[in-house]
């Protein structure tokens, strides 16, 4: 049974630092592509970062470049997001999602979700 379990959110002042963690259980990364997404209240779902393990490839948004990077532990079989220099419009709940199309930040194509873990940025 295919399986993702984000956990890591919370709150936090702007400036600061938080990393996601995306627990992957039913299959093993390799092959798939892991995306980071994001929603906001009123909001479409958007792309925030992906990791395409075939190659190690990774993606990010514009709005998180430089400030976000993903990784992941193949022992642990889970994909990270740190995020730091926190902004109040990185306020969102972030789902993890598997995928198959390298380098995608498209929600259509991830065929599998988390539960969601709210991330709010505020003072």
């Amino acid at each position: 049974q295919v399986q993702l379990l984000e956990s890591g959110g919370g709150l936090v002042q702007p400036g600061g630092s938080l990393r996601l963690s995306c627990a992957a259980s039913g299959f093993t990364l390799d092959g798939y592509a892991i995306g980071w997404f994001r929603q906001a209240p009123g909001k479409e779902r958007e792309g925030v970062s992906c990791f395409t393990s075939h190659d190690g490839s990774t993606y990010y948004a514009d709005s998180v470049k430089g400030r976000f990077t993903i990784y992941r532990d193949n022992v642990k079989n889970t994909v990270y997001l740190q995020m730091n220099s926190l902004k109040p419009e990185d306020t969102a709940v972030y789902y993890c999602a598997r995928g198959y199309v390298a380098g995608s930040l498209y929600p259509h194509e991830y065929d599998y979700w988390g539960q969601g873990t709210q991330v709010t940025v505020s003072s």
